[in-house]
């Protein structure tokens, strides 16, 4: 089940950044996904490759939300914030987190630090908001 879910995740980011769901790219994007390497195998859990899926969904429409808002309240303001890494994140859940926040256009990861954070940039309308 988890390999289907790789699969489905290579897919979805595939077409996140190709934006084109024409026959020719679905052939290359699953070209693509089959043939990129495989990781090591870790212990993951469905239910946290679900809740990603959930965040996945969750964060295409907020990224254009705070595109338009970035478009008529311009945000002037940016600070860095270190962000604690969820527990028991294996390296593709760690992805995963770092792509969703860099997804959206007020944040973007700087570092991740094998401690357990993340270093985020982000941009802000205020200077304590």
């Amino acid at each position: 089940m988890i390999g289907h879910l790789n699969l489905i995740l290579r897919l979805t980011i595939w077409f996140l950044l190709t934006s084109d769901f024409s026959v020719a790219n679905i052939i290359i994007g699953v070209s693509v996904a089959l043939l990129l390497p495989g990781r090591q195998k870790a212990p993951e859990s469905l239910k946290h490759w679900l809740r990603v899926l959930g965040e996945v969904l969750v964060a295409i429409p907020q990224a254009y939300l705070e595109a338009v808002e970035i478009i008529f309240r311009p945000h002037k303001h940016e600070d860095v914030i270190m962000e604690r890494v969820k527990p028991q994140r294996t390296p593709g859940l760690v992805f995963l987190d770092i792509f969703l926040i860099t997804f959206t256009p007020k944040t973007i990861v700087l570092k991740y630090h094998q401690d357990g954070w993340y270093e985020v940039h982000r941009i802000t309308r205020r200077k304590n908001s």
